[in-house]
């Protein structure tokens, strides 16, 4: 679902930074040899992450979905000089293709992939966050979110991507359609927990920022 036109889409991309060139090749590969190329952050919201990361300096990022690793190159791009960038995700048929773009970025020593369940993975990083992007399996998003304020430094920023989920947040809901339901107590959530300020962006699928108070 497009919120603005497409030609009003492309204007914005066009006058948006421009994508790197690994990015670019990335974008290409991922649409050429994997299922649901949809699903990539794609340039212009690959330059949105890019610019709060860097506006942000991180010292530690964590990412929960990895997908083909787009949006972790993008989120990179603004670590502190010696910071780290934590990414999760649960299908091990994308490792390797993963792993062979961070290996060809400035970031390689700087990333660390985790394969598994994201839930069974967080509790075990001993760090304190900066920036987090959620990214993976709509039905836990709160399980995330949960999991991780209380590992989040004050002022830390939590952003939830496709919270808008193509509209459907606004349509009658059938009963079955958990994504959807869970999306809609979990806008709820991020509006009413004291323990964040948010605002939602009508980027792309939507895109809500959290601030850790």
């Amino acid at each position: 679902m497009h919120f603005i036109s497409e030609e009003l889409e492309h204007y914005v991309a066009k006058h948006s930074e421009n994508e790197p060139e690994l990015l670019a090749k990335l974008n290409k590969e991922t649409h050429q040899k994997i299922l649901q190329p949809r699903m990539i952050s794609g340039h212009f919201q690959g330059r949105v992450l890019s610019m709060l990361s860097k506006i942000i300096q991180p010292e530690h990022i964590l990412e929960i979905g990895t997908y083909t690793g787009y949006a972790t190159l993008c989120l990179a791009e603004g670590l502190a000089k010696n910071g780290t960038l934590d990414t999760i995700d649960n299908n091990e048929e994308l490792y390797d293709f993963q792993k062979k773009y961070f290996d060809a970025s400035e970031y390689k020593d700087q990333i660390f992939q985790h394969l598994g369940n994201a839930l069974d993975i967080i509790p075990s990083l001993n760090k304190k966050f900066d920036l987090v992007f959620i990214d993976a399996d709509k039905q836990n998003y709160i399980n995330y979110f949960h999991a991780i304020v209380p590992m989040m430094n004050k002022g830390g920023i939590i952003l939830s991507d496709n919270v808008l989920w193509s509209g459907k947040i606004l349509d009658e809901i059938k009963s079955n359609d958990k994504s959807t339901l869970i999306l809609l107590e979990y806008n709820k959530l991020l509006k009413e927990d004291p323990r964040v300020e948010t605002v939602l962006l009508p980027i792309r699928d939507g895109l809500t920022v959290s601030r850790v108070v």
